[in-house]
């Protein structure tokens, strides 16, 4: 029995999770936070990171320097509307984006987000186990495989299960690591 496509639909679950901590901002510059944010580029929306180059030269500090100038003020505007949270410092030539130090109140705030994150994470792939069950169940109502089969196939799909949730809980403690050591 093949439980490829389970796994696979998991992998894809926990990349989108991944890819939304990464989102975060922990105080530290993350040039991830901007992978969402879309630059009116002569009618079209484009990523920020294919108008500009984008460097981290400290550790709370992101620096966009188009290759196009024309486009700064559509770049300073697409982080203004943005929801990050952080205004643009424009001098004519590149943008900076200051992160603030993190208060304690704060940390926790993201740390809650992120748990929530996490768990809907865990809900999306415990759905796919379901799902896939469901799939197994049928072929073994329609006489596909037999009950051994089912039983086995349950067990196998539960082991897989676990090692992605328990994949979702490490990538959560570091995310959470890192936002509390700031």
């Amino acid at each position: 029995m093949d439980y490829k496509f389970i796994e696979d639909k998991m992998e894809k679950t926990i990349s989108v999770f991944a890819e939304n901590l990464a989102a975060v901002r922990a105080g530290r510059a993350n040039p991830a936070i901007l992978n969402k944010v879309k630059v009116n580029y002569y009618g079209v929306e484009t990523p920020i990171s294919q108008v500009a180059g984008i460097s981290v030269p400290e550790a709370r500090l992101i620096v966009i320097q188009p290759w196009d100038l024309s486009i700064l003020k559509e770049i300073e505007k697409a982080i203004l509307t943005s929801d990050i949270g952080i205004n643009p410092n424009n001098d004519g030539k590149v943008i900076r984006l200051s992160f603030p130090e993190l208060n304690e109140e704060r940390r926790k705030e993201l740390v809650k987000e992120i748990k929530k994150m996490a768990e809907d994470a865990k809900v999306a792939v415990r759905s796919i186990r379901r799902d896939g069950l469901d799939e197994f169940k049928k072929q073994q109502k329609d006489s596909l495989i037999t009950e051994d089969d089912l039983r086995s196939a349950e067990d196998q799909i539960q082991k897989i299960t676990d090692k992605k949730i328990e994949e979702i809980d490490n990538i959560t403690s570091s995310k959470e690591k890192e936002i509390m050591s700031v």
